[in-house]
Protein backbone atom coordinates (compact mmCIF):
# COMPACT_ATOMS: atom_id res chain seq x y z
CA UNK A 1 0.00 0.00 0.00
CA UNK A 2 1.38 3.15 -0.83
CA UNK A 3 2.17 5.46 1.56
CA UNK A 4 -0.11 8.66 2.07
CA UNK A 5 0.99 11.47 0.51
CA UNK A 6 1.58 14.95 2.26
CA UNK A 7 -0.56 17.27 1.34
CA UNK A 8 0.60 20.31 -0.93
CA UNK A 9 0.23 23.48 0.38
CA UNK A 10 -2.15 26.21 -1.11
CA UNK A 11 -0.94 28.37 -3.98
CA UNK A 12 -3.71 30.25 -4.52
CA UNK A 13 -3.00 34.19 -4.57
CA UNK A 14 -4.48 35.62 -1.51
CA UNK A 15 -7.04 38.25 -2.49
CA UNK A 16 -7.30 41.72 -0.53
CA UNK A 17 -10.06 42.31 2.01
CA UNK A 18 -12.18 44.93 1.65
CA UNK A 19 -10.63 47.33 4.11
CA UNK A 20 -7.40 46.17 2.71
CA UNK A 21 -8.32 47.67 -0.91
CA UNK A 22 -9.63 51.37 1.07
CA UNK A 23 -6.15 51.72 3.06
CA UNK A 24 -4.16 51.32 0.19
CA UNK A 25 -6.50 53.88 -1.92
CA UNK A 26 -6.57 56.45 0.86
CA UNK A 27 -3.25 55.58 1.70
CA UNK A 28 -2.09 57.10 -2.09
CA UNK A 29 -4.32 59.84 -1.92
CA UNK A 30 -2.58 60.94 1.18
CA UNK A 31 1.24 60.10 -0.24
CA UNK A 32 -0.05 62.30 -4.00
CA UNK A 33 -0.98 65.08 -1.48
CA UNK A 34 -4.71 64.81 -1.78
CA UNK A 35 -5.31 64.60 1.30
CA UNK A 36 -2.93 67.52 3.19
CA UNK A 37 -0.88 67.40 6.79
CA UNK A 38 -3.90 68.14 9.66
CA UNK A 39 -7.16 67.33 6.91
CA UNK A 40 -9.71 64.94 8.91
CA UNK A 41 -10.71 61.91 7.47
CA UNK A 42 -14.83 61.36 8.30
CA UNK A 43 -15.50 58.30 8.11
CA UNK A 44 -19.44 58.79 6.90
CA UNK A 45 -18.16 60.83 4.06
CA UNK A 46 -15.02 58.16 3.19
CA UNK A 47 -17.77 56.02 3.35
CA UNK A 48 -20.19 57.05 0.74
CA UNK A 49 -17.19 57.87 -1.56
CA UNK A 50 -16.16 54.39 -1.92
CA UNK A 51 -19.83 53.30 -1.35
CA UNK A 52 -19.32 50.80 1.71
CA UNK A 53 -20.23 50.61 5.09
CA UNK A 54 -18.52 52.18 7.36
CA UNK A 55 -17.22 48.75 9.32
CA UNK A 56 -14.47 49.06 6.32
CA UNK A 57 -13.32 52.66 6.70
CA UNK A 58 -12.66 52.27 10.29
CA UNK A 59 -10.47 49.17 10.03
CA UNK A 60 -8.86 50.73 6.85
CA UNK A 61 -7.75 54.12 8.81
CA UNK A 62 -6.50 51.60 11.98
CA UNK A 63 -4.22 50.10 9.50
CA UNK A 64 -3.26 53.75 8.36
CA UNK A 65 -2.85 54.60 11.88
CA UNK A 66 -0.48 51.88 12.31
CA UNK A 67 1.79 53.25 9.82
CA UNK A 68 1.90 56.35 11.05
CA UNK A 69 -0.07 58.22 8.15
CA UNK A 70 -2.84 59.09 10.43
CA UNK A 71 -3.33 59.69 14.18
CA UNK A 72 -7.02 58.53 15.59
CA UNK A 73 -7.94 61.46 18.05
CA UNK A 74 -11.01 61.67 20.22
CA UNK A 75 -13.88 64.03 19.03
CA UNK A 76 -11.87 64.55 15.84
CA UNK A 77 -11.47 61.66 14.03
CA UNK A 78 -8.93 60.55 11.84
CA UNK A 79 -6.34 62.99 11.25
CA UNK A 80 -3.04 63.13 8.11
CA UNK A 81 -0.22 63.40 10.71
CA UNK A 82 2.18 66.18 10.50
CA UNK A 83 5.79 65.60 11.25
CA UNK A 84 7.48 68.02 12.22
CA UNK A 85 10.68 69.20 10.58
CA UNK A 86 13.09 67.49 13.15
CA UNK A 87 11.74 64.15 13.16
CA UNK A 88 11.79 64.73 9.07
CA UNK A 89 15.10 64.97 9.69
CA UNK A 90 15.64 61.90 11.95
CA UNK A 91 13.60 59.69 9.88
CA UNK A 92 16.33 60.41 7.22
CA UNK A 93 19.57 59.59 9.31
CA UNK A 94 17.84 56.66 10.16
CA UNK A 95 17.80 55.64 6.91
CA UNK A 96 20.83 56.55 6.01
CA UNK A 97 22.21 54.39 8.57
CA UNK A 98 20.39 51.42 8.09
CA UNK A 99 20.11 51.33 4.71
CA UNK A 100 24.42 51.71 4.53
CA UNK A 101 24.11 48.83 7.03
CA UNK A 102 22.20 46.70 4.87
CA UNK A 103 23.80 47.55 1.65
CA UNK A 104 27.26 46.54 3.40
CA UNK A 105 25.84 43.25 4.23
CA UNK A 106 24.19 42.51 0.63
CA UNK A 107 26.84 43.54 -1.85
CA UNK A 108 28.64 39.72 -1.08
CA UNK A 109 25.23 38.06 -1.80
CA UNK A 110 24.63 39.82 -4.74
CA UNK A 111 24.39 37.46 -7.78
CA UNK A 112 24.29 38.95 -11.58
CA UNK A 113 20.38 37.91 -11.73
CA UNK A 114 19.70 40.54 -8.22
CA UNK A 115 22.03 43.14 -10.14
CA UNK A 116 19.76 42.49 -13.00
CA UNK A 117 16.56 43.01 -10.98
CA UNK A 118 17.50 46.08 -9.58
CA UNK A 119 19.07 47.39 -13.21
CA UNK A 120 14.90 46.46 -14.63
CA UNK A 121 13.58 48.70 -11.38
CA UNK A 122 16.13 51.56 -11.97
CA UNK A 123 14.68 51.77 -15.34
CA UNK A 124 11.26 51.78 -14.45
CA UNK A 125 12.08 54.10 -11.57
CA UNK A 126 13.33 56.41 -14.68
CA UNK A 127 10.69 55.78 -17.32
CA UNK A 128 8.31 57.46 -14.16
CA UNK A 129 10.57 60.59 -13.69
CA UNK A 130 10.49 61.44 -17.50
CA UNK A 131 7.06 60.29 -17.53
CA UNK A 132 5.73 62.65 -14.37
CA UNK A 133 4.08 59.64 -13.22
CA UNK A 134 4.73 61.42 -9.39
CA UNK A 135 2.21 58.37 -8.18
CA UNK A 136 4.68 55.51 -9.28
CA UNK A 137 8.01 57.67 -7.80
CA UNK A 138 7.86 56.70 -4.06
CA UNK A 139 6.66 53.25 -4.58
CA UNK A 140 9.43 52.23 -7.38
CA UNK A 141 12.08 54.19 -5.24
CA UNK A 142 11.70 52.09 -2.28
CA UNK A 143 11.73 48.70 -5.18
CA UNK A 144 14.64 49.43 -6.35
CA UNK A 145 16.58 49.95 -2.54
CA UNK A 146 14.62 47.12 -1.46
CA UNK A 147 16.06 44.72 -4.43
CA UNK A 148 19.66 46.36 -3.11
CA UNK A 149 19.07 45.40 0.40
CA UNK A 150 17.52 41.75 -0.10
CA UNK A 151 20.64 39.93 -0.39
CA UNK A 152 21.30 41.02 2.91
CA UNK A 153 18.99 38.69 4.32
CA UNK A 154 18.26 40.99 7.28
CA UNK A 155 14.14 40.32 7.74
CA UNK A 156 13.87 42.57 11.05
CA UNK A 157 16.22 45.39 9.28
CA UNK A 158 13.94 45.70 6.10
CA UNK A 159 10.65 45.85 8.22
CA UNK A 160 12.06 48.74 10.08
CA UNK A 161 13.45 50.32 6.67
CA UNK A 162 10.52 50.07 4.68
CA UNK A 163 8.02 51.71 7.88
CA UNK A 164 10.70 54.47 7.40
CA UNK A 165 10.30 54.62 3.76
CA UNK A 166 6.63 54.43 3.98
CA UNK A 167 6.74 57.59 6.29
CA UNK A 168 8.94 59.86 4.47
CA UNK A 169 7.15 58.44 0.74
CA UNK A 170 5.12 61.91 0.40
CA UNK A 171 8.07 64.19 1.53
CA UNK A 172 10.57 62.51 -1.13
CA UNK A 173 7.89 63.22 -3.82
CA UNK A 174 7.35 67.05 -2.54
CA UNK A 175 11.23 67.43 -2.98
CA UNK A 176 11.71 66.19 -6.15
CA UNK A 177 8.33 67.86 -7.13
CA UNK A 178 10.00 71.72 -5.48
CA UNK A 179 13.71 70.59 -6.09
CA UNK A 180 13.62 69.48 -9.43
CA UNK A 181 16.49 67.07 -8.11
CA UNK A 182 15.17 64.06 -10.46
CA UNK A 183 18.47 64.52 -12.80
CA UNK A 184 20.61 63.82 -10.10
CA UNK A 185 18.35 61.11 -8.40
CA UNK A 186 18.69 59.25 -11.73
CA UNK A 187 22.90 59.55 -11.62
CA UNK A 188 23.09 59.30 -8.28
CA UNK A 189 20.83 55.65 -8.76
CA UNK A 190 22.93 54.27 -11.69
CA UNK A 191 26.17 55.33 -9.47
CA UNK A 192 25.13 52.95 -6.54
CA UNK A 193 24.17 49.83 -8.72
CA UNK A 194 27.32 50.12 -10.48
CA UNK A 195 29.74 50.50 -7.45
CA UNK A 196 27.27 47.38 -6.12
CA UNK A 197 28.08 45.53 -9.34
CA UNK A 198 31.84 46.43 -8.87
CA UNK A 199 31.74 44.98 -5.09
CA UNK A 200 33.37 47.89 -3.82
CA UNK A 201 31.85 48.16 -0.52
CA UNK A 202 33.18 50.70 1.54
CA UNK A 203 32.76 53.11 -1.49
CA UNK A 204 28.47 52.21 -2.25
CA UNK A 205 28.09 52.49 1.49
CA UNK A 206 29.42 55.88 1.96
CA UNK A 207 27.82 57.08 -1.41
CA UNK A 208 24.31 55.68 -0.24
CA UNK A 209 24.65 57.08 2.92
CA UNK A 210 25.54 60.89 1.04
CA UNK A 211 22.60 60.21 -1.50
CA UNK A 212 20.07 59.99 1.50
CA UNK A 213 21.39 62.85 3.66
CA UNK A 214 21.83 65.36 0.62
CA UNK A 215 18.11 64.28 -0.47
CA UNK A 216 17.21 65.27 3.47
CA UNK A 217 19.26 68.44 3.15
CA UNK A 218 17.35 69.62 0.31
CA UNK A 219 14.21 68.57 1.38
CA UNK A 220 14.21 70.20 4.63
CA UNK A 221 15.34 73.61 2.76
CA UNK A 222 12.38 73.03 0.61
CA UNK A 223 10.08 72.51 3.87
CA UNK A 224 11.19 75.35 5.28
CA UNK A 225 11.08 77.70 2.45
CA UNK A 226 7.03 76.21 1.87
CA UNK A 227 6.26 77.20 5.39
CA UNK A 228 7.90 80.83 4.95
CA UNK A 229 6.03 81.51 1.88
Amino acid sequence: MPAPQPEKASLRIKRKSLPETLADSLRERILNGEFREGDQLIQETIAEEYEVSRMPVREALRQLEASGLIQLKAHKGAVVTSIPLAQIKELFELRALLESDLLGRAIPHMTEASLAESATILRQLEEAYHAKNVAMWGQLNWAFHRSLYLPAGRVQTMAVVQGINLQTDRYIRLQLLVTGDLADAEGEHREILRLCHAGDVPAATAFLNTHILTAAAHLIQALEAHQQG
